[in-house]
């Protein structure tokens, strides 16, 4: 079964056609063994909380699992891995090969093809027609593509993948037929909750920056079903996190390696009428880069970019090119800030003429090959522009 390439990705049509792509996942679930999940260069915390709780699924019915990310994550998300750890989920997170029989790839989290992490080991069992190919993804229209088989992919909207994840959930434990069937009591663990909230609240950022009332009104349906959930199974007097609150304060904060690269970058800062932004010369990235990692670097752009968007109360924008030895590639971050829910970043993408890019209404991430940047400044510049008219038509809420 091949993927369906560049198809757009949608809404699923119906309750019925949702339904039946659940179902195919959960035959998977049971027929085959060997799950290796993959998500996007770069992973933020709704790329793997989502790929964590997919395998605490997938673990439930004795099946081998490995998340595949390439290399290190925040610390900030440790308890995730850890969580790994304790049910015998394999993390492999240095781009080595992977040592089981695979017998199906899951692809969370990530808009297109070619934005997965993929080793060539990995892209040689892609051209195994036998592997089944499952998607679960919230990125919809503007630059995005099926990677999944047709029937096996769970994309429509909402807050997040890992809303997606507990929607399955939900689901498969409602199932007693399935439950009884496995002699699973419980699918829904304190510690599947856990991811499944995290990638909830992390990507919209409390939802923050959900556009669409559909979207909101699902964003607080499922927090609000997981953040019970998670104060009902957490045990009194231990340190693990009790709500939502807590999550979210974990995952925002910022390591003192972060701190020190934060205010490195923001040393860089300027503001346009509407747009506060930063745009970092070749050796400004280099010497960030040297000092901190790639990493580190990727996880605080979103960071600062995050926070000048709220601070100037409409869009931010950061603007740097890949050191030589990570790609060609000149990179971007637009965010916008709560206020300007109904302005659909996707949108703004299109606007731009963009072809390589994409993300959710409220954050988006764009590049360009550095042949075709003449002058950094000068072409951002001409993008922070059209931003602030697109602010100056949007209304603020």
């Amino acid at each position: 079964m091949a993927g369906r390439g560049e198809v757009t990705k949608g809404r699923i049509g119906s309750i019925a056609a949702r339904n039946s792509v659940v179902r195919n996942i959960v035959r998977s679930l049971e027929e085959r063994d060997g799950f290796l999940l993959i998500g996007h260069h770069n992973p933020d915390e709704d790329c793997i909380a989502s790929m964590v709780a997919f395998g605490l699924i997938a673990s439930k019915f004795n099946r081998n699992v490995c998340i595949y990310t390439c290399g290190a994550v925040q610390e900030q998300y440790g308890y995730l891995f850890k969580i790994c750890t304790y049910n015998s989920i394999a993390v492999v997170d240095d781009c080595s090969d992977i040592d089981f029989p695979v017998g199906a790839v899951v692809a969370l989290d990530t808009p297109k093809p070619d934005m997965l992490e993929l080793n060539d080991s990995i892209r040689g069992l892609l051209a195994d027609t036998s592997i089944v190919r499952i998607e679960i993804d919230h990125h919809l229209g503007s630059d995005s593509s099926f990677f999944g088989d047709e029937g096996y992919c769970l994309v429509d909207e909402a807050s997040s993948a890992s809303e997606l994840v507990g929607l399955l959930a939900l689901k498969m434990e409602d199932n007693r037929e399935l439950m009884a069937r496995h002699q699973l009591h419980e699918l829904m663990t304190r510690n599947l909750v856990l991811a499944i909230l995290t990638g909830i609240i992390g990507d919209s950022r409390m939802g923050k920056y959900l556009k669409t009332r559909r979207e909101r009104w699902f964003y607080e349906r499922f927090s609000a079903i997981f953040d019970l959930m998670l104060a009902q199974k957490t045990r009194r007097g231990t340190n693990n996190f009790t709500s939502k609150e807590e999550v979210f304060d974990a995952i925002a904060s910022l390591s003192t390696e972060e701190e020190k690269c934060f205010r490195q970058m923001a040393r860089h800062r300027r503001s346009a009428e509407s747009v506060e932004y930063v745009v970092l010369s070749a050796e400004e990235a280099q010497a960030i880069y040297k000092d901190f990692g790639g990493d580190t670097m990727n996880a605080v752009a979103k960071s600062l970019a995050d926070a000048m968007a709220e601070e100037g109360g409409a869009l931010s924008l950061i603007a740097y090119p890949d050191p030589p030895e990570v790609s060609n590639l000149v990179q971007f971050r637009v965010r916008r800030s709560q206020s300007y829910r109904d302005l659909d970043l996707r949108e703004v993408l299109a606007r731009l003429g963009v072809v390589n890019g994409g993300g959710h209404p409220g954050a988006v991430g764009f590049r360009f090959e550095k042949a075709e940047v003449k002058e950094l400044d000068g072409l951002a510049g001409d993008i922070v522009s059209k931003l602030s008219g697109y602010v100056r038509e949007a209304k603020p809420l």
